[in-house]
């Protein structure tokens, strides 16, 4: 298969000359870890001080990789993807809330969003995180099995009906749902309660999608466990795969508290792993749907060829790939312009709710090597091309 990930032109044609040079900076400083260390801790300290920084992050880095402060600011951006047939999955990344208040607010965003998804050929996903509809902690103690106090009984029970509030909605308006995979220690609650919405919603399709971080070696077993429920018991799979995002915050735990660490030995160990299970799926599309999210140019190339080899249409909606906005823009617009389903993870919400997944964007690129030298790579040959 011809390498047309090399193409710049297509990867880049939406950027204009000072957008184009904005990512070659970003990307530059993304590439020099002490400098993302120390500009974390200054952005942290920043953001708790109260400083005036918000119109600097907004320019630089909010701007790159997010979509905008609320759903309306990103429609001029999902409209421009659109015109490039480049999707959107509208994501709002406000983490690590812990009173109820902005749960309910997290339930009520989300719900709005279906409803404007639903009026856009342009967002064909919705998304949400666990965590955004219920407490770290109580996830936790849920999936290590210890008893709940009335309290906590009455607060699952909310977590539980914002779950099936929103699944129910999306199953009501047709709109296929991700739900974000989070740390370990805490995903068995939230794989358990996406399967319970997967029995109830997805009889007839997938509507409903787990996301499955593939850098953990346990997690094929539990694909397979799941497919033969879904065969027993005739419901669909939704399956959204990743390779993760806590890899580092997994490790120092598992040392710190003596148990084996979720995480594969090594990158090759975790491809390997997400290479499998993508064959996996493809081999069972009559039951499962997948959303591939993916930045890795071999793992892409090798869901094209699965898609050649069993005669499945460049188009066919059981199969998607995915990427985040502001990264591997080589990958999803070269791959929309020959036909195939792209979708990019599109974050928004106010600056100082989004830091913590923008430090995670940038901490994530400078840990994973050779993605943030790729991505200087082609945005030089772009600059080179346009003779900038």
């Amino acid at each position: 298969m011809p390498d047309f990930f090399e193409d710049t032109a297509t990867a880049f044609a939406l950027k204009t000359d000072s957008e184009l040079e904005r990512a070659y900076f970003l990307f530059k400083m993304i590439a020099n870890e002490p400098l993302v260390r120390m500009g974390t801790a200054v952005t942290n300290f920043a953001i708790k001080a109260h400083l005036p920084v918000e119109g600097l992050i907004r320019a630089t880095v909010f701007d790159h990789f997010c979509g905008g402060v609320n759903k309306e600011d990103c429609m001029p951006v999902v409209d421009k993807m659109w015109q490039k047939k480049v999707c959107s999955v509208l994501d709002y990344s406000v983490e690590g809330k812990e009173d109820e208040d902005p749960l309910d607010n997290s339930l009520g965003m989300n719900l709005k969003i279906l409803d404007f998804v639903k009026e856009k050929d342009a967002i064909p996903f919705a998304v949400f995180k666990p965590t955004g509809y219920g407490r770290f902690a109580l996830f936790q103690k849920i999936g290590e099995g210890k008893s709940l106090n009335a309290k906590d009984q009455k607060e699952w029970s909310r977590v539980v009906e914002r779950f099936d509030a929103t699944c129910k909605k999306a199953y009501d308006l047709d709109v296929p749902l991700l739900i974000d995979a989070e740390e370990s220690w805490m995903q068995d609650a939230a794989d358990d309660l996406v399967e319970e919405m997967m029995r109830k919603y997805n009889k007839d399709k997938a509507i409903v999608f787990n996301t499955l971080q593939m850098y953990r070696w346990d997690r094929m077993d539990y694909l397979r466990e799941l497919h033969r429920k879904a065969q027993k018991d005739k419901f669909k799979i939704g399956v959204k795969l990743v390779r993760g995002a806590y890899m580092e915050k997994e490790n120092e735990r598992a040392e710190e508290l003596g148990y084996p660490s979720p995480i594969c030995k090594s990158k090759q160990a975790t491809d390997d792993n997400f290479n499998a299970l993508m064959d996996y799926l493809v081999a069972h599309l009559d039951t499962i749907s997948i959303f591939a999210g993916t930045h890795n140019e071999e793992s892409s190339y090798r869901l094209l060829e699965l898609m050649k080899k069993n005669d499945i249409a460049n188009n066919d909606q059981r199969i998607w790939f995915g990427q985040l906005y502001g990264m591997s823009d080589h990958i999803s617009f070269n791959l929309a312009a020959r036909g195939y389903n792209v979708a990019k993870y599109l974050p928004f919400g106010p600056v100082r709710d989004v830091m913590p997944y923008l430090i995670r964007r940038a901490e994530e690129n400078t840990s994973v090597a050779g993605q943030t030298s790729r991505e200087l790579g082609l945005l030089k040959k772009e600059r080179k091309r346009r003779k900038i």
